[in-house]
């Protein structure tokens, strides 16, 4: 029996303001097994400061057609053939060269296609209630309005850039709110998976939007710097490097680690709630900013921790494309130092899962990333900390004279407690972003409820306007 032929890679074009564009030396997009399943063409920075260019020159999607263009959109991303891959094709590139399982791929696939197809409603949800659209009301008064003038909501410039990551495909669904707002954008995709803004990008392309209102503009690190620099805001993802650099920077909103947790207070029995602790740990692979990194309990963990390692150790290791995969995998050298640094980082903590390892070799080249479940000492310890991308998760003890302070700098917070005025505690803390009380888990995210706050806040305004038009 002849074997099976190699699949040809896939040419991924930068989608420029005057259409696909390819490169004549393209990058490698390699799978887990080190395969190259893809060739992406890398713009240099002079292609960037030309179609910013175009970007700055163009009028934005009107706002009377943008429901009917995201609904069309929408209903590509999810179905259509795409760029030459259908939806099956996309789900399995995504899946193989991402690692994430490809449940989770598919489930992404439906749950991105929601998210465009309401992305106009969900940016609106983030406007004053004082203000109106950005084009105003209209010839004539406004009712009810105090002092003869109003409030439009307007944007603080043109030109929005991602640069954006590659460890889930739902990185993609925040900026179609600059789109719905009347920004162009133009997204850097990452090296690592390409596949989703390349589809998304060409389904909003084929449903209306201008090439030269939405670019996809894959380069290396010195285009996207030009990037950055050349637009009026942008959103950059990394690690706490990332998030230092730009920190000084108003027109950059750095995405950071989300140092997502679990909090579970006295009151209240965990084990009625460990399907959500299982859910935030391991939902979405375990490789999003909101998975749970932490779970802080007051009173003993050890009895939380030894059953969650109990439920974590169960899951089947299986290649990422697998129909019952629910684990991540990477390359196998790559898994190898990712176990090298855990181990140094839970130097000092109780192992309850992974501390003989969490590489789990499937003889391809690829490793699946297996759980791994440690306790700390004390709500402050530094391993808390430490994110890492796949289900790892630091259990430690809480006490009220804690406090908050073991709660901060916390994208999600889950708080299992029937405590009223620590709720309210929480709520107050201005570095916890966003709070679920009860079976909630860290991961749920839905249209119209801000992910870290809204993006309008950082891409709108309030600006007075008096008289009549």
């Amino acid at each position: 029996m002849a074997a099976a032929e190699t699949p040809a890679p896939v040419h991924l074009d930068a989608l420029g303001p005057r259409g696909p564009y390819r490169t004549r030396v393209p990058g490698a997009v390699r799978d887990v097994t080190g395969a190259e399943v893809a060739r992406l063409s890398l713009v240099p920075p002079v292609y960037v400061a030309r179609a910013l260019s175009a970007l700055r020159a163009a009028e934005p999607v009107p706002a009377s057609r943008i429901d009917a263009l995201l609904a069309a959109a929408a209903e590509e991303f999810a179905t259509g053939t795409v760029g030459g891959l259908d939806v099956r094709m996309y789900e399995d590139l995504v899946s193989r060269t991402c690692g994430i399982p490809l449940p989770v791929v598919r489930a992404a696939t439906r749950d991105t296609a929601r998210f465009v197809a309401l992305a106009r409603s969900s940016a609106e949800e983030g406007r004053p209630r004082g203000t109106l659209p950005g084009d105003g009301p209209g010839p004539g008064p406004v009712p009810g309005r105090m002092g003869g003038g109003y409030a439009v909501w307007a944007r603080r410039g043109d030109v929005f850039a991602v640069n954006a990551s590659g460890n889930h495909p739902g990185v993609h669904r925040l900026w179609l709110e600059a789109l719905a707002l009347g920004y162009r954008v133009a997204v850097r995709p990452s090296r690592r998976e390409p596949f989703t803004p390349h589809r998304l990008v060409a389904a909003l392309h084929r449903a209306g939007v201008r090439q030269d209102q939405l670019v996809l503009l894959p380069s290396d690190h010195r285009a996207a710097d030009v990037l950055v620099r050349g637009a009026d805001r942008a959103v950059v993802y990394g690690g706490d490097d990332v998030v230092a650099r730009y920190a000084g920077d108003p027109r950059v909103l750095p995405q950071g680690p989300g140092r997502s947790k679990i909090l579970v207070t006295a009151d209240t029995d965990w084990r009625r709630h460990l399907d959500t602790i299982v859910a935030s740990v391991v939902g979405e692979g375990g490789t999003a900013c909101v998975n749970a990194t932490a779970v802080l309990v007051e009173g003993d963990p050890a009895p939380l921790a030894e059953a969650l390692a109990a439920r974590l150790s169960r899951l089947p290791g299986l290649p990422p494309q697998d129909e019952r995969a629910v684990l991540p995998v990477c390359g196998l050298e790559r898994a190898r130092a990712l176990d090298s640094f855990l181990r140094l980082v839970a130097a000092g903590t109780r192992s309850w899962l992974g501390g003989d390892g969490i590489v789990e070799d499937l003889g391809d080249g690829s490793a699946v990333l297996r759980p791994a479940v440690h306790q700390a000492d004390r709500a402050d310890a530094e391993q808390l900390r430490a994110e890492l991308p796949f289900p790892c998760v630091w259990v430690a003890p809480w006490s009220r004279a804690d406090g908050t302070a073991a709660l901060r700098d916390t994208l999600v917070l889950t708080a299992l407690t029937r405590d009223r005025a620590l709720l309210d505690t929480l709520l107050a803390e201005p570095t916890v972003a966003n709070v679920y009380v009860g079976d909630h888990p860290t991961c749920w995210m839905a249209p119209g409820v801000p992910h870290d706050s809204y993006l309008s806040d950082f891409l709108m305004r309030g600006k007075a306007f008096v008289g009549t038009l």
